[in-house]
């Protein structure tokens, strides 16, 4: 794990680099709400999504500077939902990454517009020349990114999640959910990388279905580490989901079942990687380092 370790310590350090330069501070009355968007972006997290991006695009040569505008671009829509999902009106919580929530930092309005200056800012740095010469690779990235963070994708999860704190769901229903709210930003974050090598459709499916199945074993991670994670460890407030009455992975078929239904996703995932050889083991790692995370 430890090359898995270096290579995502690398791209963390890169892409928050990036996000310094395109997120500048200009001396304006209204440079509040980019202290915001920064105090957001550029205060650590794992920076899985954006690791994925920058992996698969190195899996087919494609040029690093257009790999880490679009990392970036990725880490602006995720930071941007977590600055909203953390909002009063949402899941109202004080700790974020170890620190204040954005709303409590500075105020909950200042919150809103950051998150939605953080979301136009992406769909900016990927239209953009910079980012591709080519403007059909550029439109297909702006299209995968809306898609994936939409009202049928992560939007349209957040809000099947708000509604499943008043109805009962069964398991079909909490995986689409899930899919939909964590899953779909996963899988685009792999597919930027294949759109930007401009590779064969074949390829783009199989790194799909690998994410695919990754996305939905880090949200039982994810949920394992609500049941069992300590605030301080998970960097955010634990045990919310039991408190809200959710149904999730857990409440349905216990720690043990969900621990080894993560690991089962986690073999399959890594199975729709057998086209790419080793090329691909840095994402196999990633496999596995989703499932055993403690944080």
């Amino acid at each position: 794990m430890k090359m898995l370790q270096d290579s995502m310590a690398d791209a963390a350090e890169a892409v928050q680099d990036t996000l310094d330069n395109l997120l500048e501070l200009g001396g304006d009355p209204e440079d509040r709400v980019v202290e915001a968007m920064r105090y957001a972006c550029l205060g650590g997290g794992k920076r899985i999504r954006p690791f994925m991006v920058l992996t698969t695009a190195d899996m087919f040569g494609v040029d690093r500077e257009a790999a880490l505008r679009c990392a970036a671009a990725m880490e602006m829509v995720h930071c941007y939902s977590l600055v909203h999902d953390d909002l009063p009106a949402m899941d109202d919580d004080d700790l974020r990454r170890g620190k204040a929530t954005c709303h409590k930092e500075f105020d909950e309005a200042t919150a809103i517009l950051a998150g939605d200056g953080l979301l136009t800012k992406a769909f900016e740095v990927l239209a953009h020349n910079d980012t591709h010469g080519d403007a059909r690779v550029r439109a297909d990235l702006v299209l995968a990114l809306a898609q994936a963070a939409g009202n049928r994708g992560m939007i349209g999860g957040q809000m099947l999640d708000i509604v499943a704190e008043n109805t009962e769901l069964n398991m079909p229903e909490i995986t689409r959910m899930q899919r939909m709210k964590t899953g779909m930003l996963i899988s685009v974050a792999c597919e930027m990388g294949a759109i930007l090598g401009k590779v064969h459709p074949s390829l783009r499916h199989a790194l799909l279905a690998y994410a695919n199945d990754l996305g939905l074993a880090f949200q039982i991670a994810d949920d394992l580490l609500d049941v069992e994670g300590s605030s301080s460890a998970v960097g955010k407030k634990t045990g919310k989901d039991a408190a809200a009455g959710k149904a999730t992975f857990i409440s349905l078929v216990g720690v043990k079942r969900a621990r080894n239904q993560a690991e089962i996703l986690s073999d399959q995932a890594i199975s729709h990687l057998e086209v790419f050889a080793d090329k691909a083991d840095l994402l196999r790692q990633l496999a596995r380092f989703v499932v055993e995370r403690d944080n």
